[in-house]
């Protein structure tokens, strides 16, 4: 209640004095009849809008610095406040001739040059590519860029993506222990997710409803720790772009199954862990040459192919296999064919001698 109150008497005795002053301003030129009315209007206007509006302007924009303070590395910030500095310092001396100019300009124009050199040298120095203090700071809440702890107390933060989450293979990933650090799921992964969920298409609503259910999963196990960022950009950019970028803020990792979202944050070198990669890693090798019984389930895109499926989802294209329809067929290995989206197995059936 009280961090409710203060802002809102804060923000209505400045905004009435504000007014007030104003309002003496504005009698002045047009004459001391207008004074009573002048002044206590504008105040007591000022005083309304500043109980009314001062909470929600005031904690919105404290909790976006807030959030953003914890996104960014404490090198980065010590980096940025050298840089300030610097440029305060270039602007004293350059100030210090400029100051001794008669009138205004000796005084307006050492202000301008702090606040612009100020801010030039705090933004330069902010940027990630100048960050001195990276090396000599062991910060344990922000890894290395490419998503490696840098010492074994570290932990690795990782984004999830959309993909990821809606496909559910990482409930089982987590369970069988192979994730650690922290998963994070930004918020406007969690706004995509929910219209997936309310679509009017039932395939994506059961989709979208099977990563919500996912996401609960992984919170009520607590194997791994999850935790949502209340992090965003500007409108208008694309939902894997903020991932990318967010990853770059928070030296993160991506754990996706999306192939375009995989490369892209690779040629922006940010680390990225893709399911599919990992379950081709650990599918037992299928070399040319061995031989398997396999059910053909369906037709290929080719005339006269069958297409079957091992029991891991593998799919196998068989030419001639046609004739094995809805049976199973001793086929021979030709060709593997293994990609980032996927394995793909080409087979020839064994003829009886």
């Amino acid at each position: 209640m009280v961090a409710d109150v203060m802002p809102r008497l804060l923000g209505g005795a400045l905004l009435a004095t504000g007014g007030w002053g104003l309002g003496e301003y504005i009698a002045d030129v047009w004459g001391p009849e207008y004074y009573v009315p002048l002044v206590l209007g504008l105040a007591s206007g000022g005083a309304i809008i500043g109980l009314v509006a001062t909470p929600r302007i005031a904690m919105r924009g404290a909790r976006r610095i807030s959030e953003q303070m914890r996104t960014i590395p404490t090198s980065r910030l010590l980096s940025g406040l050298v840089g300030l500095v610097l440029g305060l310092v270039i602007a004293l001396l350059i100030s210090i001739p400029v100051a001794r100019t008669p009138g205004w300009a000796g005084t307006a124009v050492p202000i301008a040059l702090s606040i612009f050199l100020a801010y030039v040298g705090g933004l330069v120095m902010f940027a990630p590519r100048r960050d001195v203090f990276r090396k000599l700071l062991d910060d344990p809440d922000h890894p290395s860029t490419n998503g490696v702890a840098k010492d074994t107390n570290s932990q690795v933060n990782v984004l999830l993506d959309t993909s990821a989450i809606i496909d559910g293979r990482i409930a089982g990933i987590s369970s069988a222990g192979f994730l650690q650090g922290t998963l994070m799921i930004p918020k406007f992964v969690l706004d995509e997710l929910r219209h997936v969920a309310d679509s009017s298409d039932s395939m994506r609503r059961n989709r979208g409803r099977r990563g919500l259910e996912m996401l609960n999963q992984l919170r009520q196990e607590g194997r791994v720790r999850t935790e949502v960022i209340d992090s965003d950009y500007r409108n208008g950019m694309e939902i894997d772009r903020k991932l990318v970028e967010l990853a770059k803020t928070l030296h993160a990792s991506i754990l996706t199954t999306d192939y375009n979202l995989n490369r892209v944050a690779q040629i922006e070198g940010v680390n990225v862990l893709n399911v599919n990669e990992l379950a081709n890693s650990v599918r037992p090798a299928v070399l040319p040459g061995e031989g398997m019984t396999l059910k053909i389930i369906q037709e290929g895109k080719e005339p006269g192919q069958g297409v079957g499926f091992l029991d891991d989802g593998t799919m196998v294209v068989v030419e001639s296999g046609i004739e094995f329809l809805d049976r199973d067929a001793d086929v021979t290995i030709t060709r593997v064919l293994q990609t980032v989206a996927g394995c793909i197995i080409f087979a020839q059936p064994r003829r009886s001698q």
